[in-house]
């Protein structure tokens, strides 16, 4: 797939926004910024926002207890739905992966993809029915292991997955987490389950993502299939930055 987003055409478009929110707090875990984080993923304008990480309890520890879940707090009036996917639980509370959304989330389900009992991962399915588009778009946010094995397998799920439950002409997004610093993901989901990444397309290579402050490491993606176009949207260095250890991603994709 090499498609570019053309302004000109009339298809609805989506943007979306992928960040992993490392609970809430800054690198290091030296500060909770959780109201912080809720300004800045404001000031993108996304419809959906991909969320890793994310607490499901309403406070952490010591720190700050709010009204509602993370998810909810992130979400307040401007994303009216959200699913929430609980990947852990701790003595702190327990985090997973969120799905904030603009548009109605007429279905979803949370699917462990954990390879041992060491270290819990899942992938949060929903299924959105935006204005204007006459088939439901599927929304997978995904936080994968730190092991080269473990990704593999946790890869090969996601495939059978959509390759199962998703037709072939419904669109797909999947965002992320995936910890793939060797980019391996790119040739098993083009060759397994017809995926493309939105940055590889338009760039050539993945982006940049970890440490969020001096970014190195590309593990964090946006993969799409089934959609007219793609192109990735320019975020600034700050506040992002110093928000988390993970620098967002954010996509204009046509449907």
């Amino acid at each position: 797939m090499n498609a570019r987003l053309d302004a000109a055409a009339a298809p609805h478009s989506l943007r979306v926004l992928t960040v992993n929110v490392h609970k809430g707090f800054t690198a290091l875990n030296r500060r909770f910024v959780l109201r912080e984080l809720r300004e800045a993923v404001r000031e993108v304008h996304a419809d959906l926002v991909f969320l890793q990480e994310i607490h499901g309890s309403r406070h952490v520890g010591d720190h700050e207890r709010l009204e509602q879940p993370h998810y909810e707090f992130l979400a307040d009036r401007l994303w009216p739905e959200f699913a929430y996917g609980r990947n852990a639980v701790t003595t702190r509370g327990d985090h997973g992966n969120a799905l904030l959304s603009k548009y109605p989330i007429v279905s979803h389900e949370n699917v462990d993809v954990s390879v041992d009992r060491y270290e819990r991962r899942g992938m949060l399915h929903c299924a959105l029915r935006p204005p204007g588009s006459a088939r439901p778009v599927h929304a997978i946010c995904v936080h994968l292991g730190l092991r080269e094995s473990h990704r593999l397998r946790q890869l090969l799920q996601l495939c059978a997955f959509v390759k199962a439950r998703i037709p072939p002409g419904e669109p797909v997004l999947v965002a992320g987490d995936f910890n793939d610093w060797r980019g391996r993901a790119h040739a098993l989901l083009a060759r397994s389950a017809r995926f493309a990444e939105v940055f590889v397309e338009a760039q050539g290579h993945a982006a940049r993502t970890f440490p969020a402050r001096f970014p190195l490491l590309r593990l964090d993606r946006i993969y799409v299939r089934g959609v007219a176009g793609h192109a990735p949207l320019a975020l600034p260095a700050r506040p992002w930055s110093h928000l988390s250890d993970h620098a967002p991603l954010a996509a204009e994709i046509r449907l």
